[in-house]
């Protein structure tokens, strides 16, 4: 009898080390890409090679565990520091978009069915929009001003602040908040954009949400100067200044008549005719503001042509088992391409390459009639602004065997037709 319980023990002892061993043997970030990578389904004309940066089709627990849960207030700020670079410099202030055409390349996303992974976009709220749609498990507010990390900062202090979308646009705005909030849920956009022409900003609300976005701002761990919570404030007196009105500046220069108004970003449609910026459902608000409370969208200083930013990010996504689902970089490259340094697209080009990815990942870009003095084949009638869509892949490919020579090349070669 004590035989067979002094084996039983020895038994019990081994399977309960093997089991501490199976759970203390952690993967590395490349032993579970190349583990994810092998057991996916390539098809047959898909091309045999293993690329670096391509996305695995499986999370792992710990990072499904992570997009669930969200970012600590500790780890949110160390993650934007650790991707962040030096502040930057650009001539406009960028507190609005200045593309009508940002919602174009909503049908074609609809179409190829494109969801989850990672988002990385330049500027200010438009990308929202894009999320909204998308809806990423994490986005990268990305930007070479650190002005537009304090205006992330502020619209995630907004969200905080708001139970729908009509208090966030009317802290925006300083607009007094309706006493029927509750029923504006299921209103039109064209309903709220008529309620915030039609009531005064008052500047006694918009000193009391000028406090309170101050309090939450402070509640983030991000390691902020007074100057920059001045700034914060500035970005915010210009919204309560121009109301919807407002349009995008650049130093020096007042707006091109062309540039449309926050209002009209708001009302703006797709090619097919939807209304899909992130403020005209409750639901798209509400998925924004989720992934702002779980601190999953991250603003980040830095030079998509830069030593860190985009890297960083890259070797972030892949620890995670995560892909980049779309990159919006508006018309960075064309100032890359006309750079100071003549490796600057260069550079840019290598820093896309290392982002994980899979074949349906795209490169959302805009570009701007008159440049070089040539009308997009794809530009909408109307429109000074015209929206490209592109796959990463073929980008890639595109710039390994030198096919980028000029913006012109960038801008004709491997467009998906977004009509």
């Amino acid at each position: 009898m004590l035989r067979r319980l002094f084996l039983a023990a020895i038994v019990l002892c081994a399977l309960t080390q093997q089991t501490q061993r199976v759970w203390s043997q952690q993967p590395t970030a490349q032993q579970t890409a190349a583990q994810q990578t092998a057991s996916q389904q390539t098809p047959p004309s898909a091309t045999p090679k293993t690329d670096p940066a391509s996305a695995q089709s499986k999370d792992t627990v710990g990072s499904d565990t992570l997009f669930q849960r969200g970012l600590t207030t500790e780890q949110f700020a160390q993650l934007s520091a650790r991707l962040s670079e030096p502040n930057g410099y650009f001539d406009t202030d960028n507190l609005i978009s200045n593309e009508s055409s940002y919602l174009h390349v909503m049908g074609k996303l609809r179409q190829l069915k494109l969801s989850g992974g990672a988002f990385i976009g330049v500027g200010p709220d438009q990308s929202f929009s894009y999320i909204a749609q998308i809806r990423p498990r994490i986005a990268f507010m990305v930007d070479i001003r650190r002005d537009n990390l304090l205006q992330h900062v502020w619209f995630k202090s907004l969200f905080a602040l708001s139970r729908n979308r009509m208090e966030y646009l009317c802290l925006m705005f300083g607009k007094p908040v309706p006493a029927d909030l509750k029923t504006w849920d299921t209103r039109s956009i064209q309903d709220i954009v008529a309620y915030l022409d039609k009531n005064s900003s008052k500047r006694e609300l918009f000193t009391k949400t000028v406090a309170d976005v101050q309090a939450r701002v402070k509640s983030f761990g991000l390691k902020l100067e007074p100057s920059e919570l001045e700034t914060i404030t500035r970005i915010h007196t210009a919204f309560f200044e121009a109301g919807p009105n407002l349009k995008f500046t650049s130093k020096g220069r007042a707006p091109r008549y062309y540039y449309p108004d926050y209002r009209d970003l708001l009302l703006e449609k797709d090619l097919t005719g939807k209304q899909c910026n992130y403020l005209v459902t409750e639901g798209d608000f509400r998925y924004l503001q989720t992934l702002e409370e779980r601190n999953l969208v991250v603003p980040v200083v830095g030079n998509l042509a830069g030593g860190q930013a985009l890297r960083q990010i890259a070797q972030f996504l892949r620890e995670k088992g995560e892909r980049v689902s779309a990159f919006y970089t508006s018309n960075v490259e064309f100032y890359l391409m006309r750079g100071y340094q003549d490796t600057e697209f260069d550079q840019f080009a290598r820093n896309l390459s290392t982002l994980p990815r899979n074949a349906n990942s795209v490169i959302i870009r805009s570009y701007f009639n008159g440049t070089w003095g040539y009308e997009h084949p794809q530009t909408v009638s109307g429109y000074y602004s015209t929206q490209l869509l592109q796959t990463m892949d073929s980008f890639v490919k595109e710039y390994d065997a030198g096919g980028y020579r000029s913006y012109t090349d960038l801008i004709g070669k491997h467009l998906l037709d977004l009509r």
